[in-house]
């Protein structure tokens, strides 16, 4: 559904034209995942849903996927008007769907 759009985000990843928010960094580090479990989970994963940021009005992407050692994990992901991808937080999927997320 949403293959262009991911495509982009893959394409944007390989070239390293991505910012991890502070708070995407936090939670990484919160649920022991690093740089290479999330561009894994972008490279191999899913856009599950797209939603409207309120704040913004622009829109973002859930990105259900894998880190190579197939735990399974949730990027919150945007296109930035400068054309990078700006990861917004990630989440292990486990570990959300346990929380009622």
């Amino acid at each position: 559904m949403f293959a262009r759009v991911l495509s982009r985000i893959r394409a944007k990843v390989r070239m390293r034209q991505y910012v991890v928010t502070i708070h995407a960094d936090e939670e990484m580090d919160e649920d022991h995942l690093l740089w290479s479990d999330v561009s894994h989970a972008l490279l191999t994963g899913t856009i599950i849903e797209r939603q409207k940021d309120r704040d913004t009005n622009e829109w973002k992407y859930i990105v259900y996927g894998e880190t190579e050692e197939q735990r399974r994990i949730v990027v919150v992901t945007k296109l930035s008007p400068s054309g990078k991808v700006v990861i917004l937080t990630v989440y292990d999927a486990e570990k959300g769907l346990s929380n009622g997320v």
